[in-house]
């Protein structure tokens, strides 16, 4: 390490300890603390992350450096001749700039979106989302730093991280943020969302998308209600659902591997056909194809409220399902041989040829697991919404692709995987309830949500370059 990389850290933590000191002072005085607990706590927290910044980031990059962070650069990097360290000196800080110009645009992008938001928003700003959106800063920072010397499971040390520092925003800016009301409706609506993700999972993995996913929430979703209120049993109309969404997953899975380079056309296609379908059957002998009307069975209304229950207990069961789906697609995909085959397939179809290893037959079954979750959380939101609307899957149509992203799988295939996509889909949920919280309108948060989607997939989602995956 040159001189000047060893001030350059040493500064940017000392300034990251101070700003998080202050930013602990104004929370207490804030909150009307007594000043001594406001002085002891905000110099515990300015010592405390000096000593973490040192521990973690400065003595990872170079294990000569001893004692503490007022420590002296070492002599033997001194008597180095005295231009290559004036060079390093002078171009240390623009090199790093120029190397990181992507995060360092993402980071710029942020504040932006910040100020954009103080001034749009009546109300928002003051001390405590200030202080709060500083921390956020300060973690990206850390993590960005940090997560330069983790060569292993990097992408889920960085998605961590934004969760958390996200989640810290959400409690100290939002009233109510932590109630268990609160924490329940995040991991329904994260849970529909997941589910619907799980599809486009598989198919990324392979290089593929499938935007016929929304359509087919939507359509599962009245066709469930029809048939149930045609006098169908639940069970019985659930299971002819679930079927259409195999079928319609078949379909797109023969169609697409034939014409691959058109498949994203071609499941849109697809989509739109099974939509518009759908409503012309139900809207024989009715008023309406957009919205059924009808009652609900009990079990379903369960499953699906954020006031159901599990053997009593009140966690909805749409959150286990989630939670059973999730550990199941992980081992699948990680401990099994279709799971490796999978990741071989989608990093190169030659070398996977060549192991015999069936392309058409891994990408028409990810496009039917995609057609089966899709048709799955679509009968869920039914219970969820209490009637059958066709424009219900409207929101997951790149919702889904961006918790795929953000989370980190490459849309080249080959890289990620779902245990990636459930921590892309919780940032997208913490987001969308922040800005809810801040008060914003269902435009500003689309708006915001779209801008913040650039930096997260910048900071830690951009895959390897396409020459490197040939």
């Amino acid at each position: 390490m040159r001189r000047s990389a060893f001030l350059f850290f040493k500064g940017l933590g000392l300034l990251f300890a101070i700003l998080c000191g202050i930013g602990t002072a104004v929370l207490g005085w804030y909150d009307g603390a007594d000043w001594m607990n406001i002085v002891t706590f905000s110099i515990a927290v300015t010592g405390l992350i000096l000593w973490g910044w040192y521990h973690f980031s400065i003595r990872w990059i170079d294990s000569d450096l001893k004692q503490n962070i007022l420590s002296q650069f070492p002599k033997k990097d001194q008597v180095e001749g005295k231009d290559l360290e004036k060079e390093d000196e002078e171009n240390f800080f623009f090199k790093n700039i120029r190397e990181h110009k992507w995060k360092t645009l993402a980071f710029i992008l942020l504040i932006l979106v910040f100020i954009f938001v103080s001034f749009i928003a009546e109300g928002f700003f003051s001390g405590r989302t200030l202080v709060s959106f500083l921390i956020f800063l300060g973690i990206i920072i850390l993590m960005g730093v940090v997560g330069q010397y983790i060569t292993a499971q990097k992408s889920v040390f960085i998605g961590i991280s934004v969760l958390i520092a996200l989640f810290i925003i959400g409690a100290l800016t939002i009233p109510g943020f932590l109630s268990l009301l609160n924490m329940k409706s995040m991991l329904v609506f994260a849970a529909f969302l997941g589910l619907a993700t799980v599809g486009q999972t598989f198919v990324a993995l392979l290089g593929g998308l499938d935007l016929s996913i929304p359509f087919l929430i939507g359509a599962s979703n009245v066709a469930l209600m029809s048939l149930i209120s045609k006098g169908v049993a639940p069970w019985l109309a659930l299971v002819a659902v679930l079927i259409l969404g195999l079928i319609v997953g078949l379909v797109n899975g023969i169609l697409s591997f034939r014409l691959q380079g058109q498949a994203l056309i071609l499941t849109l296609g697809v989509g739109f056909f099974v939509k518009g379908g759908v409503q012309i059957l139900v809207a024989m002998g009715t008023f309406s194809a957009g919205t059924v009307f009808g009652v609900v069975p009990d079990w379903m209304r369960n499953i699906a409220s954020m006031n159901g229950k599990t053997i009593g207990l009140p966690i909805p069961p749409i959150i286990l399902i989630w939670i059973v789906a999730s550990i199941i697609i992980i081992v699948a995909l990680r401990l099994t041989k279709w799971g490796r085959n999978l990741y071989a397939l989608g990093g190169s179809r030659l070398s996977s040829a060549r192991l015999s290893i069936s392309e058409r037959g891994y990408w028409v079954g990810a496009y039917v697991i995609s057609g089966f979750f899709a048709a799955l959380t679509g009968a869920l939101l039914l219970g969820w919404s209490g009637g059958g609307f066709i424009g219900v899957g409207d929101t997951y149509l790149f919702l889904t692709i961006a918790a795929v992203v953000v989370g980190g799988t490459s849309l080249l295939g080959g890289v990620g995987g779902y245990g990636l996509s459930v921590i892309g889909v919780l940032i997208l949920q913490i987001i969308t309830t922040v800005l809810v919280g801040w008060g914003l309108s269902w435009q500003g948060q689309q708006f915001i949500l779209g801008l913040l989607i650039i930096p997260m997939v910048a900071l830690y989602a951009r895959s390897p370059h396409i020459r490197s995956q040939i």
